[in-house]
C-alpha cells in the first residue's frame, strides 16, 4: 500500500499561508489539507466542512473526551483540533496530508510523528506584516495589535520547524513550497514503493 506523508505548515497570521497552501493543492497532484475543526465564528465567504468544521464548544470538548483529534490548541480565545481519523483516511489512501496548524499543534504531531516535515512560512518584514493584516479589513485596531503580538510569539518557534520559507514574492514562495515536496516524493524510500516493477525490469 502506498502511504502518504504528512505535513504541517504554520506561520504567524497575515503572512500569507492560506492563499499559499490554496495554490499548493491546485498545482500539485495526490495532495490534500486536513480540514480541522473550531470553535471559532464562520468568516465572510468560508464553507462548512471546506475551510473548516465548525462546532461548538461542548461538541469540541466531547470530542477531545474521546480522544477523537491528533492534536488540538486554544488560539486566541477559539479551539482548533485536527481529527485523527481524517489524516489516517487521506494518508491511506496515499495523498499527501497538509495540515495547517500553529507551533502548538506542531510540537504535539511532531512527538506523534516524528516522521512528518514541518514547514514554517515567515513574512519579510514586520511591517508587511502589519500592513497585510491591515488590509484585510476584518479587525479594529486592538485585534491587529494582538495579532502582532502573537505574531512574534509565533516566529520565535521557527527553529522547532525542518524548513523556513519566506513569503516575499507569492510565485517565489510558491515555488519554493512546491520543491519540498516534490524532492520528498523522490527520495528512495519513497521511490522504492513506486518503481518496483520498473527495477525488477531492470536488474533481471
Amino acid at each position: 500500500m502506498n502511504i502518504g506523508k504528512l505535513y504541517i505548515i504554520s506561520a504567524p497570521s497575515g503572512a500569507g499561508k492560506t492563499s499559499l497552501v490554496k495554490q499548493l493543492i491546485a498545482d500539485v497532484d495526490q495532495l490534500t489539507v486536513s480540514i480541522s475543526h473550531t470553535t471559532r465564528a464562520m468568516r465572510p465567504g468560508e464553507v462548512d466542512g471546506q475551510d473548516y468544521y465548525f462546532i461548538n464548544v461542548a461538541e469540541f470538548k466531547a470530542m477531545l473526551e474521546q480522544q477523537a483529534f491528533l492534536e488540538y490548541a486554544q488560539v486566541f480565545d477559539n479551539f482548533y483540533g485536527t481529527a485523527q481519523q481524517t489524516v489516517e483516511d487521506n494518508l491511506n489512501k496515499g495523498l499527501d496530508v497538509i495540515l495547517e496548524i500553529d507551533w502548538q499543534g506542531a510540537q504535539q504531531i511532531k512527538n506523534l510523528l516524528p516522521d512528518s516535515l514541518s514547514i514554517f512560512i515567515l513574512p519579510p518584514s514586520t511591517d508587511i506584516l502589519l500592513q497585510r493584516l491591515r488590509n484585510r479589513g476584518q479587525d479594529d485596531e486592538a485585534t491587529i495589535a494582538r495579532r502582532m503580538r502573537d505574531a512574534v510569539n509565533e516566529m520565535r518557534h521557527h527553529d522547532e520547524f525542518d524548513y523556513l520559507v519566506v513569503n516575499d514574492d507569492f510565485d517565489h514562495a510558491l515555488a519554493e513550497l512546491k520543491s519540498i515536496f516534490i524532492a520528498n516524493r523522490l527520495t528512495r524510500q519513497h521511490q522504492l514503493r513506486h518503481l518496483q516493477t520498473l527495477l525488477k525490469a531492470l536488474l533481471k
